[in-house]
């Protein structure tokens, strides 16, 4: 009787991550030596793995721009690891380009850092109100001040004219 050895499902998702993120001069061969499994159990592994993720892949019949927040994030996920013909392969399987998951992880990057952004925009629109309002009152206090300033130089010259007629 034969005995099959089991492997947990984190040693087979790092042994695929490990196959699909190698680099052009590594083969399938050689990773399965370096992990002391079967060949074909690894590519075994890797077909169930296409065969899970083109179930939960997104469609291909609408347009990435058309894609909801959810697909992106999933297609993010699946490509995460992939590099160079590896992540072309699996962008093309998918109608995307890879320069569309760059902007897609900047997005998801920018709107989790507006997490706490209500608090500042209240904090900002009440900021401006109240700047609006020192500014009213300063208009309104160099209006007075210039007034001041010409009822002293027109005193002034009061005075002088006063001054110089009762001479």
């Amino acid at each position: 009787m034969k005995t099959y050895n089991r492997y947990s499902k984190g040693f087979k998702e790092q042994a695929l991550v490990k196959v699909y993120s190698r680099s052009n001069d590594q083969t399938i061969e050689t990773i399965a030596k370096e992990l002391n499994i079967n060949v074909t159990t690894l590519k075994d592994w890797m077909r169930q793995s296409k065969k899970t993720s083109n179930k939960t892949a997104t469609p291909t019949s609408k347009s990435p721009m058309g894609w909801s927040p959810e697909e992106r994030l999933t297609a993010l996920q699946q490509s995460y690891s992939l590099l160079g013909d590896d992540l072309n392969t699996w962008c093309r399987e998918r109608g995307v380009f890879a320069h569309q998951l760059d902007q897609w992880k900047i997005d998801f990057c920018s709107h989790a850092d507006l997490g706490g952004s209500r608090e500042d925009v209240q904090t900002l629109r009440a900021l401006k109100v109240e700047n609006q309002s020192l500014e009213r009152e300063l208009l309104r206090k160099d209006k007075a001040l210039a007034e001041a300033a010409a009822l002293l130089v027109l005193q002034k010259k009061f005075r002088a004219l006063l001054v110089g007629e009762v001479e």
